[in-house]
């Protein structure tokens, strides 16, 4: 299956931060979404590595980059299908495997065929660290009701990348998408009616803005749409600090005859 060229967002030695590219043809009615992973050392973590749909191409893009017997560690932001139906898929190939995730989701997982839990490690509502062989951490951050009741963004303190699940997220027409934003404003279009749909208010987007804002973030990386590099990151940053949304906007999409649509 072909697929456009990984992005290596962020490299030093010893440590990777890499978007795993797209497949080379649109597809109509499938929802675009964006797979990334931390190489650190010789352990390698998954971020939100899709359904089933998308592993064949995510292992292959995978495979080619690193021995698969060193992914470690795979995290969730939320329950999604698009974001965790393929769960069974990579606990299956990669024996050391652990999977993080929220813990209201746990009960979920024997809908998606997971009924040995012992890999499962559930993560508490107000986040917490993800800590690898040599004692690395990965930071866990609070993004409840955006858009899913247990939502978690995670921080990369060496790349500094900030990847936030369905935050940020962006809708392509066919034809239109790009890998990274270098435009804001033209940017926006293709954001707003996911976020104004999708997030459940303007009380969590601030309050997610506030917890982000004590971080240093040189990129952001959204689960669907581009990648938002460092010069677009206090822009992205003080909209959604000022979005309203979902609750705030309820009368829009339930007494108009138009939709508010999102993905």
């Amino acid at each position: 299956m072909g697929t456009f060229n990984t992005s290596v967002l962020y490299e030093e030695p010893g440590h990777r931060f890499l978007h795993l590219g797209w497949e080379e043809k649109e597809e109509q009615g499938v929802v675009q979404t964006n797979q990334y992973i931390i190489v650190h050392g010789e352990e390698v973590v998954l971020l939100d590595p899709g359904g089933a749909h998308v592993f064949p191409r995510v292992l292959a893009n995978v495979a080619e980059m690193v021995d698969i017997k060193d992914i470690t560690n795979i995290f969730y932001s939320h329950q999604d299908p698009d974001v965790s139906s393929g769960i069974a898929l990579w606990l299956s190939i990669a024996d050391r495997l652990k999977v993080h995730i929220s813990s209201l989701w746990i009960r979920f997982l024997p809908h998606f065929g997971i009924y040995d839990q012992s890999r499962i490690n559930p993560l508490k509502d107000q986040g917490e660290e993800i800590r690898l062989r040599d004692g690395y951490a990965l930071k866990t951050i609070p993004s409840h009701f955006l858009h899913s009741t247990g939502c978690l963004s995670l921080y990369d303190p060496k790349s500094k990348i900030l990847f936030s699940g369905d935050i940020g997220a962006a809708v392509f027409p066919p034809g239109k998408r790009y890998p990274v934003v270098e435009d804001f404003d033209a940017h926006l279009p293709y954001m707003e009616g996911f976020h104004r749909r999708y997030m459940s208010s303007n009380k969590v987007c601030a309050d997610w803005v506030n917890r982000v804002s004590s971080l240093e973030v040189r990129g952001i990386a959204p689960q669907h749409g581009a990648f938002f590099p460092q010069d677009q990151v206090p822009r992205f940053l003080e909209w959604f600090r000022q979005l309203r949304c979902g609750v705030d906007i309820l009368e829009e999409f339930v007494s108009s005859s138009k939709t508010l649509r999102g993905l």
